[in-house]
């Protein structure tokens, strides 16, 4: 099993910045794509970000230009740096990982608790 941990969270002004951490432990030998997904209330979970193992990137048309998704294979870790956030990027967000490679439109099979991010005046 791959467990990940999402850390970063938080209550932010609108126009501010917040990056998110997914710390991966477990079995993590061999992932594939690792990303981030976001809920708001009322909708559907939604791709926000990912990433493959050699650093090509996908992101959703809402947050291009704003967010970017780093990754440190050494550490097993993926980042998302968020700017100039929007009360429409309140959402849970959710670390995903894929032991398989995929489509980057396509889930992986494992995914964090989710951290919330606020932003709110």
């Amino acid at each position: 099993q791959v467990q990940l941990v999402e850390s970063g969270g938080g209550l932010v002004q609108p126009g501010g910045s917040l990056t998110l951490s997914c710390d991966a432990s477990g079995n993590i030998i061999g992932l594939y794509n690792m990303g981030w997904y976001r809920q708001a209330p009322g909708r559907q979970r939604e791709l926000v970000a990912v990433i493959t193992r050699g650093a090509n990137k996908n992101y959703a048309d809402s947050v291009k230009g704003r967010f970017t998704i780093l990754r440190d294979n050494a550490k097993n870790m993926v980042f998302l740096q968020m700017k100039n956030l929007k009360p429409e990027d309140t959402a849970v967000y959710y670390c995903n990982a894929a032991s398989t490679y995929r489509s980057l439109t396509i889930p992986g099979d494992y995914w964090g608790q989710g951290t919330q991010v606020t932003v709110s005046s």
